[in-house]
């Protein structure tokens, strides 16, 4: 197997995991809207970001998902974790999981950060859930 087939499988298995935890109409229209300046960048997330690291066998999905949480909080990317908390709720995460790592992120990032994050997973919590 050559290196563009090794990249193009990586590519491919990670389509599909982007597509699965993050819903086929979100990457597709991301997908969709990508110019030929931003083509790279995104072709490098899908292939290395969702099909080396997330499709490993050491960490279920769910971990994996309530990490990006605390890491996306603690570098205050709103945008990436509104995605990553329906992500998250697809990967399994209770309400009570999302909600206990935002309050670990508040020690160990800053409570200006969590209370940003808290603001932002409750606005995706009640779109997806309106009971939460």
């Amino acid at each position: 197997m050559s290196r563009d087939e090794t990249r193009q499988a990586a590519y491919e298995r990670g389509l599909e995991m982007r597509r699965q935890v993050l819903g086929v109409t979100h990457v597709d229209r991301s997908l969709a809207q990508v110019s030929e300046f931003s083509r790279p960048i995104q072709e490098l997330v899908t292939e290395y970001c969702w099909g080396v690291v997330w499709t490993r066998d050491g960490l279920p999905p769910k971990t994996r998902s309530l990490l990006n949480l605390a890491m996306l909080s603690a570098r205050n990317r709103s945008h990436e974790l509104g995605v990553h908390v329906r992500g998250a709720l697809t990967n399994g995460a209770t309400i009570e999981e999302i909600q206990e790592t935002l309050l670990q992120t508040a020690i160990y990032a800053g409570v200006p950060a969590a209370l940003e994050s808290f603001r932002i997973a409750e606005g995706v919590l009640k779109e997806h859930r309106p009971d939460a």
